[in-house]
């Protein structure tokens, strides 16, 4: 299938999801992301760049994985983007309990530069990336607006790029250009995948 296909296909598979159900979801991957099978990757991780869900389209609630990283890992900076919208370009903030919040006009929830520093994305060591789907190469599906397909090669090159999907993968995204960066991983409710 081709991009424009997996995105009309997979939103509908997120919009016919029960609220138990997305949430039930979510909460299996925040359990795989903290699992020993899931840090074979790296160790230790110092930085991680984190999306924020847009909830109205079930996306992968990463606000559990976030607060657990608070409690339990509070030695590791957590950072979410802040989506310049004329440029296209991503600046990452560091998150913590007492930052800031504001929805930008996608419902994106975004840390305000006020009550928080720039992380430079160099610092990262960990990406978790947003997707609609991805395939069994590590290749995904955005939403089409290319910021993280401008912002991964920014990165080092041993950035760990983890992709969060509520549902497995597709054999292959047949439209694949040479421009895009594969993920490194990505969690579902039942699996780690590893691409690396």
């Amino acid at each position: 299938m081709i991009k424009a296909e997996l995105r009309a296909e997979f939103g509908r598979k997120r919009r016919a999801l029960s609220e138990a159900d997305w949430q039930r979801r979510c909460e299996a991957i925040t359990a795989l992301f903290f699992s020993e099978q899931a840090f074979h990757w790296q160790n230790p991780v110092s930085a991680i760049s984190t999306f924020l869900p847009i909830e109205t389209r079930k996306e992968v609630n990463t606000w559990f994985l976030v607060r657990q990283l608070w409690r339990n890992a509070p030695q590791t900076l957590v950072a979410a983007p802040v989506t310049a919208l004329d440029t296209g370009t991503l600046t990452h903030y560091q998150i913590t309990p007492s930052t800031l919040f504001t929805q930008n006009r996608y419902g994106i929830p975004e840390p305000s530069p006020t009550s928080s520093f720039v992380v430079h994305h160099s610092a990262f060591d960990m990406i978790l990336v947003p997707l609609l789907a991805f395939d069994q190469r590590g290749h995904r599906v955005g939403y089409g607006g290319g910021f993280y397909d401008r912002f991964l090669p920014e990165c080092r090159p041993d950035c760990l790029k983890i992709g969060l999907s509520l549902f497995d993968p597709v054999d292959r995204i047949a439209d694949v250009f040479e421009g895009d960066i594969p993920l490194d991983g990505c969690i579902t409710p039942d699996q780690v995948w590893a691409f690396c």
